[in-house]
């Protein structure tokens, strides 16, 4: 018997996010998930390294690997739908909760439990590092955006830096302070900024 899991994920990358709002380039789910993952490795290395925590960086990334699979096969959908009320809400995650079953058929039965672990329901308090780099991972998007000059983000950007602060996450803020103006910048000025 043939096993399409990774079939499925390799279609990620022909989901496109942001699908309400005029993009200058378009992110795809598959590139979505690489950056929430490398974010969330940085965010738990902030931790670890400048704050003393003992967070498991390797399981949390590996969530991130696998935040948003169950898309493949609903598709992304927009915040703004989602949340435009409870039902629809609800509704929503009683699909996204049948995808995701779906998409664990799709996995060897011998090692479908270690998939189950990362793509159903993770360890909230790990989750949450997920999170906070899903949002970090939005905020770049709108800053790259809103730094060619499209200001369909301008309240996409506010909106997401609301929610980043409600994180109450010291780790979020030195992402914040100390990485993300870079993504204002072009290329030139990033290498001028390296050599002074």
């Amino acid at each position: 018997m043939n096993h399409h899991f990774f079939a499925y994920l390799y279609r990620l990358k022909y989901i496109d996010r942001w699908s309400l709002m005029w993009n200058m380039r378009r992110e795809n789910v598959a590139e979505h998930s690489f950056y929430v993952s490398t974010i969330a490795h940085m965010l738990c290395t902030i931790a670890n390294e400048v704050y003393g925590r003992n967070v498991p960086t390797d399981r949390v990334v590996s969530i991130a690997l696998f935040h948003d699979a169950s898309e493949v096969l609903t598709g992304d959908i927009p915040q703004p739908v989602k949340h435009n009320n409870e039902q629809i809400l609800r509704n929503f995650r009683e699909i996204e909760d049948v995808a995701v079953e779906r998409l664990i058929q799709t996995i060897p039965p011998e090692i479908s439990g270690i998939y189950r672990n990362l793509i159903q329901d993770p360890d909230p308090e790990l989750y949450r590092w997920v999170k906070a780099a899903d949002l970090l991972e939005a905020y770049i998007k709108c800053l790259t955006e809103l730094s060619t000059g499209n200001r369909e983000f301008v309240v996409a950007k506010q909106q997401v830096l609301e929610s980043l602060q409600k994180m109450n996450m010291p780790e979020v803020d030195y992402f914040l302070e100390h990485m993300s103006a870079s993504f204002e910048k072009t290329l030139d000025e990033i290498t001028l900024d390296e050599s002074t």
